[in-house]
Formats: C-alpha cells, sequence, structure tokens
C-alpha cells in the first residue's frame, strides 16, 4: 500500500507499522537509498528503510532546512550517501524513542511531496521544490500541530513495600497515542491491547499476591526506553508487553510468545551503554560512572543469570494457554530483539495475543469470553512460573 500525502507547505505524517512490530530499531538501507537534484531546483531523497515506522516531516528556518522525525531509525551509512542540491545531511537522536534527519536546504524550499511506500521495501520519499523566502518563512514558523508536541514525562509508580511478597508485574501495552500499531476494520492495536491490559490487571488483583504497574493506562505515547524505566522503578519482577499486530494471513494466526533471541543479546548490552540512561540500566548497581566496557559486563552477567529465568516464563505462559484450549501460532515461542525486551536483569516477554492480519483473530480479540479464558491462562502461567522460579533461583544461589 503506497501511502501518500501531498502538500503545498508544511507537511506532518505518521504512519503505522502495518506489517512489522515497531519495538525493534528500523535501519537505513544506504545502498538502496538516493538523492537527486533536476536542473530547475527540485530535490527528491528516496530513503530505503528495513520496516515502516511512524515519522513526521517539516521545513525549518535559520538555517533553512528539512526536518524528518522518526520512530527509532539507526542512521549508519547516511554519510555514505550522495545529497546534491542539499549542502549538508545528518542524523541523530532527538529525544527518547526518536530520531531525526535534517537536511540543509541551499535556500527556501517547501515540500511539494512526502509519502511513504509500505508495500514491498519500505521507502520514504519527499520531494521539495524552491520558493519565495515569506511563503517559505510562514511554514517553517507554523506551530506544531496538536498530538506532535513532546508527551509529558510518563508517570513512575511508587514500588511496593519492602517485605510485601506481591509479585510485581508489570504490563505493557504496546503503542499507544501518536503511534496506534497495527490497524484493521477500524480496529487499533494499541486500543485492543490496553483494553485487554485493563481486563488482566483486574484478573491478577482478583487471584491475588500480585502487584501489578502498567506502562499507560489510557490512549498516551511511551517511549520504548521510558517503558523499561517503568518496570525498573516499580521493583518489577516480570515484564510483559502486550501486542497484535498484522501480518499475512496463514502466516501468523494465534498467539506467539516472544524472548529476546541471543544474537540480540549481545547487540543489547551495547545499546543500552551507549543510549540508555546509565543509572536505569540495572537494579541496585550504579553504572553513571563506568564505562561501556564495565557497563557491558555487568549487563551480560545479570542477563546470564536472567536468561534460564525468561526461557522458564515462556514455557510457563505457553503451557497455560495451550491447557487453555486458546489457538497459538505454530512456533508458540519465538525469538526477536525487540527493544522491550531487553532489560538485563528483570524476565521479559513479549506476547502477541494474535493477529489483527487474521479476521478470526480480530474476532477474538473482540470476544469478551475469549479475552476473559486468555486473561485466565496467563495468571496461571505466571503463577506457576514464579512458584517454580523461587525454588529453581533459591537453589542456584546456594
Amino acid at each position: 500500500m503506497r501511502r501518500l500525502i501531498l502538500a503545498l507547505a508544511m507537511i506532518w505524517a505518521g504512519f503505522g507499522a502495518a506489517a512489522q512490530e515497531l519495538s525493534a530499531l528500523a535501519r537505513l538501507v544506504p545502498q538502496e537509498s538516493r538523492i537527486e537534484a533536476t536542473q530547475d531546483g527540485t530535490v527528491r531523497l528516496s530513503l530505503a528503510l528495513s520496516q515502516p515506522v511512524p515519522w513526521r516531516v517539516r521545513v525549518m528556518a535559520d538555517p533553512p532546512r528539512l526536518v524528518m522525525d522518526f520512530r527509532e531509525v539507526d542512521w549508519q551509512g547516511i554519510g555514505g550517501i550522495a545529497h546534491p542540491g542539499l549542502p549538508d545531511l545528518r542524523a541523530g537522536v532527538f529525544r527518547p524513542g526518536w530520531s531525526r534527519l535534517v537536511a540543509e536546504l541551499p535556500g527556501p524550499m517547501l515540500v511539494a511531496e512526502a509519502g511513504m511506500v509500505t508495500e514491498g521495501a519500505t521507502r520514504v520519499e519527499v520531494e521539495l521544490y524552491p520558493a519565495d523566502a515569506a511563503a517559505f518563512a510562514e511554514k517553517a514558523a507554523a506551530p506544531e500541530p496538536p498530538g506532535w508536541a513532546l508527551p509529558p514525562p510518563a508517570d513512575v509508580p511508587r514500588p511496593p513495600a519492602p517485605g510485601s511478597g506481591a509479585l510485581v508485574v508489570v504490563l505493557d501495552p504496546g503503542h499507544g497515542g501518536i503511534d496506534p500499531g497495527a490497524e484493521r476494520d477500524g480496529a487499533t492495536e494499541a486500543a485492543l491491547v490496553l483494553g485487554f491490559a485493563r481486563e488482566l490487571k483486574e484478573a491478577l488483583l482478583r487471584q491475588g499476591g500480585f502487584t501489578v504497574v502498567m506502562t499507560r493506562e489510557e490512549d498516551v505515547f511511551v517511549p520504548l526506553e521510558t517503558r523499561i524505566s517503568i518496570a525498573r522503578a516499580a521493583g518489577a519482577h516480570v515484564f510483559l508487553s502486550l501486542h497484535a499486530d498484522a501480518l499475512a494471513e496463514g502466516e501468523a494466526v494465534g498467539a506467539t510468545v516472544y524472548t529476546l533471541s541471543d544474537d540480540a543479546s549481545d547487540r543489547a548490552a551495547q545499546t543500552l551503554a551507549e543510549r540508555h540512561d546509565r543509572a536505569d540500566l540495572l537494579a541496585g548497581v550504579d553504572l553513571t560512572e563506568q564505562d561501556d566496557l564495565v557497563a557491558g559486563v555487568l549487563m551480560d552477567m545479570a542477563r546470564t543469570e536472567t536468561v534460564p529465568r525468561v526461557e522458564r516464563l515462556s514455557a510457563a505462559l505457553v503451557t497455560a494457554i495451550k491447557a487453555a484450549g486458546l489457538r497459538m501460532h505454530r512456533h508458540p515461542h519465538q525469538e526477536a530483539g525487540f527493544s522491550v525486551l531487553k532489560s538485563p536483569d528483570i524476565p521479559s516477554a513479549l506476547l502477541e495475543l494474535g493477529f489483527l492480519s487474521s479476521a478470526r483473530d480480530l474476532a477474538r480479540l473482540q470476544d469478551a469470553a475469549w479475552r476473559a479464558k486468555m486473561a485466565a491462562a496467563i495468571v496461571a502461567g505466571l503463577k506457576d512460573w514464579a512458584a517454580k522460579d523461587a525454588v529453581l533461583s533459591g537453589m542456584a544461589g546456594q
């Protein structure tokens, strides 16, 4: 599907990832990207990305420049792309969860059209044309549209009282706010998983023995790293991210439990050491004064202890969901490099409840009885995991 927005002024655009989860960094594909300039002064950018991400674009002044913000794109290789017609092209981190690409312009220019191609290879295409100074100044000075301002700081929950004995579960409803996630027939992933998370929270509290914290309680945008920070502040014993994505029918039907892959684990320590607030990386260990090597070693040590606990967590969830007679993917446990799973010392899993690309899964997600049954299965899985984890972790510590 080609999503194209035409504009004669400033353009802001946000696109949900209809095909892939947004929790992993998208990458620039420099060898498939290009920038062209024509004799009449028109400049065309065609940037290839490894996956779709929400994005926005505008022009700014002093100096004249094109600014594009993207959800978590790794811009490695941008310096090697020739940029005729543009004095400079650079990229970097804009704020947690967002990166910014800046193209310096030779003079006043406006956006003629901008769009993201999401069919086949993902490609962002922007065309600029020369404009008079007055028109450019008016558009560059325009305020941000409602909904695109920086979100307020996320509420950090108060940790449970010491010795409470309750299992602290952090539920992370994926997406939210300006990031709706997958969409189908008027239903959005963000809304569906938020509703389910609320029901799951109630089921856990009714069961007793659980303290439940949610990374978002309403339809708001929460940066990925903030979600991990919330879990850290809550003293989480387990982190469960909830999603309902969209993939090709037949390839993705039923629930799937994801854990962090081994390959991603190596990169996770490096990425966290470089990008995350050091005080948030590891519970009880101050890494703020440590260099990247020391921080990485300490996180690897924590992860070595956490990995078997995560494996037991995924097994307990899969067993409980199957025991409830609920449909699971033909590969019920898979591994991936999702950012929200990268906390080295908190057992974390991402649960795809189903896939909006499947009409059957969508119907199940909208069925209150099915949701209650799934919530009960997750409660049972967490109880079983907690009991076994307490015994096995105690034995390992002796």
